[in-house]
């Protein structure tokens, strides 16, 4: 009985010992092969030429949207004007619509109370009387008159009453204000030859302005000829210096005025004279704005041109000369001088 019982014995033992798992007995090298066999195969998947169901990109696009009815759209647009459901009016509700309102009645309030309180401030350092900066000041330019629709071309004929009778009517509206009695009434005479300075009244005091009557203009004055030498071929001009707030012309010195041929033969011009004189008095200046000197006339130089050349086209300038006086800018051709035209016919 014993060596049975030593052979079952034994064999219990052995049953004792078995594992069902066989890789616990493999040699630990298989087990790293195994592995790396499983990722080849994961590599040679990856890698693995699309099939052709891959590759047409026609079924990848985005299916396009079904069209939307005329119906459709306008009930989109009546639900955005006004959404029943959730009550609001243009995607907002009646609060949100009252905060907005609000917010923005606000803003452009207090926008419009700064933008009032900054041009107050700034209305209160400027001066309506004169200006704040006025280091440099430009010299004068130089206007004439009878011009029509701003071009400086007077074409004539002395026997034709219609092709100068415009000319003429120009000449009386320009010199209205210097009719003796308005001259007479309004401002008072002044000592020539010098400076009419009121400096020293207030700032906002009204000042004086000298006389300039019509009368001294003589054969172009219109009282003695009314057609201003037009009917006889001889017309009259005025000429007028630009001006300029508290501007001493001349330093000192009064500026005179000289007339030329510009373009066409000396000899065309003929004889001119010059009415009251060929000067701008100093008693007309300075000169102190409109605000003060409100009756203020300003001085003219009349020109009258006594044997200009019939049918021929002459081109004229007249310019200022004295101290301080530019007249021969190349960019600015009013500055200091002033170029017109004649064509007169018999």
């Amino acid at each position: 009985m014993e060596p049975n019982s030593t052979a079952g014995g034994a064999e219990e033992e052995h049953h004792g010992n078995y594992s069902p798992n066989p890789s616990a007995e493999a040699p630990p090298g298989k087990h790293a092969v195994s592995e790396a066999l499983e990722e080849v195969q994961e590599e040679l998947i990856e890698h693995q030429p699309l099939e052709q169901e891959d590759l047409n990109f026609e079924k990848w696009k985005p299916k396009p949207k079904p069209k939307r009815t005329l119906h459709e759209k306008a009930g989109d647009v009546k639900t955005y004007l006004w959404n029943a459901e959730t009550r609001e009016f243009m995607g907002r509700t009646g609060h949100s619509w009252f905060l907005i309102i609000l917010f923005y009645t606000a803003l452009y309030a207090f926008l419009a109370a700064m933008f009032g309180a900054c041009m107050w401030c700034l209305m209160l350092s400027i001066s309506p009387y004169h200006p704040t900066h006025n280091d440099r000041v430009m010299p004068p330019g130089m206007t004439m008159s009878p011009q029509l629709d701003g071009h400086y071309e007077i074409a004539f004929n002395a026997s034709d009453r219609k092709s100068w009778k415009k000319y003429a009517k120009l000449m009386e509206e320009q010199l209205r204000p210097y009719n003796d009695a308005v001259q007479e009434q309004r401002n008072i005479q002044c000592p020539q030859d010098a400076y009419f300075m009121q400096d020293e009244q207030g700032e906002s005091a009204e000042r004086k302005a000298c006389q300039f009557k019509r009368s001294w203009l003589g054969e172009c004055s219109g009282l003695q000829d009314p057609h201003f030498g037009f009917s006889l071929g001889k017309p009259c001009i005025l000429l007028r210096m630009n001006r300029i707030l508290g501007y001493l012309p001349g330093h000192g010195t009064p500026v005179n005025v000289t007339c030329g041929v510009k373009k066409g033969a000396p000899e065309s011009l003929g004889e001119l004279q010059f009415f009251p004189k060929s000067i701008f008095n100093l008693m007309y200046y300075p000169y102190y704005g409109k605000l003060r000197h409100v009756n203020y006339t300003a001085p003219v130089v009349a020109v009258r041109f006594n044997g200009l050349q019939y049918d021929t086209h002459i081109v004229v300038k007249c310019k200022l000369n004295g101290k301080g006086i530019i007249n021969d800018s190349p960019t600015d051709r009013f500055l200091g001088s002033v170029s017109f035209s004649f064509d007169v016919g018999a």
